[in-house]
């Protein structure tokens, strides 16, 4: 199959599954129903794109149970991969909140009440992590990248404190997640996304808990 036929394909998928995503909000309340839809969608762009998973340390999770994933920050292919690693997990990531006037995408975001970040003050910022807590109070996970943004050459930018702010207020487990090689397969700056393995590795839930 072409790249270019594939791209044709995923295109066909995000105009049919983005908009019932869309249509699911005013009747999802915490927005499980369309978040369902989108883990049908990203399974689907992986497959497309011959990307296959390697996830390690499943082991460690207790999937009753909602978490502050921390992963490091590559690609754009970083969120179809998490969705898909995780699941067995109803997650919603941190995302910036301009992400939203993107077009299909950014509105299938907003429907499916992932957490969007205003980062134009302390108050704004404060509030969006309210927001997430009260996401983990109903079950369900958070995913932040505590870069901020991908990174360009596989090292680590300074972490952004706020993925540790929301575990401490809402007494769950800090989880750090180590993706190995979507920077390769899909690095910033470039669009056509390579065929390849990418490792998920989950380490040990850190307790956040002061008690």
């Amino acid at each position: 199959m072409t790249y270019s036929f594939k791209l044709v394909l995923v295109g066909l998928l995000t105009l049919i599954l983005g908009p019932v995503v869309i249509a699911l909000a005013p009747f999802d309340r915490h927005g499980k129903r369309a978040y369902a839809v989108g883990r049908l969608w990203t399974r689907a762009i992986l497959k497309l794109a011959g990307i296959r998973l390697d996830v390690r340390g499943l082991e460690y999770l207790d999937s009753t149970r909602p978490y502050v994933f921390i992963a490091n920050h590559q690609s754009y292919v970083d969120i179809p991969v998490l969705v898909q690693a995780f699941s067995q997990f109803q997650i919603r990531l941190m995302a910036k909140k301009e992400l939203v006037w993107v077009p299909v995408f950014g509105w299938a975001l907003w429907a499916s009440k992932h957490i969007m970040i205003d980062r134009s003050g302390r108050a704004q910022m404060m509030a969006s992590l309210r927001s997430a807590k009260e996401k983990i109070a109903q079950g369900i996970s958070v995913v932040v990248f505590p870069e901020g943004t991908r990174g360009r050459d596989g090292s680590l930018l300074p972490f952004k404190r706020g993925a540790f702010v929301l575990a401490v207020m809402a007494r769950v487990p800090v989880v750090p997640v180590t993706l190995v090689n979507s920077g390769d397969l899909l690095p910033r700056g470039h669009w056509r996304l390579r065929e390849g393995e990418i490792k998920v590795v989950v380490d040990e839930p850190i307790s956040m808990d002061p008690y």
